[in-house]
């Protein structure tokens, strides 16, 4: 599910927040900004929640809903760039910071 929601004004801030909420408490999990994805186990259920969607969308803004299967799901390529990590990686046993 992806979406693209207006932000100029105080109104349209509320009904960001509204519709953010709605779907993190319905099981949705960020990918990435306004990019959201939720498992379904069958095409009923995948009806079910983007008839969920439809009746939770926003006033503006515009709210797109993508279904593919699990195996499409999984052949996503992540491409970033170098990532920082805190995490030492190191096999000593002792570490002086």
């Amino acid at each position: 599910m992806l979406f693209d929601l207006p932000v100029t004004t105080s109104e349209d801030m509320r009904q960001y927040t509204k519709f953010r909420k709605y779907l993190l408490k319905s099981g949705f999990i960020m990918m990435q900004e306004s990019v959201y994805s939720k498992l379904a186990l069958n095409a009923t259920v995948a009806e079910a929640i983007v008839g969920n969607l439809r009746k939770n969308k926003p006033e503006t803004g515009l709210v797109q809903a993508l279904t593919m299967t699990e195996k499409q799901f999984q052949k996503i390529e992540f491409i970033v760039g170098d990532s920082k990590s805190n995490v030492l990686d190191s096999d000593e046993r002792l570490i002086v910071l």
